[in-house]
């Protein structure tokens, strides 16, 4: 019981930091100060929830702080880019 209180609790704490440092969405006008490191681009998805937590993700793999979307397209599946900030 212990050990199953124990993992319960290092998942919470493990998802929480996490989520403390995933990449963060801004407003395409709000990049002053910040440094752009590169774009992304994500294909596939059927919301633009979905566009934007691939978006999301592929910006914090890169090293990312920050990513502001660019351009979203609706051909069949929904696709879309964002440049990324450090």
């Amino acid at each position: 019981m212990k050990t199953t209180k124990y993992a319960a609790a290092a998942l919470i704490l493990s998802t929480l930091s996490f989520g403390a440092f995933a990449a963060q969405s801004i407003n395409p006008t709000d990049t002053s100060g910040l440094n752009k490191i590169g774009v992304v681009s994500a294909d596939g998805a059927t919301t633009l929830d979905g566009l934007e937590a691939k978006l999301a993700a592929k910006a914090e793999a890169a090293g990312a702080t920050s990513y502001a979307i660019t351009s979203a397209n609706t051909n069949n599946k929904i696709s879309g880019t964002a440049t990324i900030y450090k």
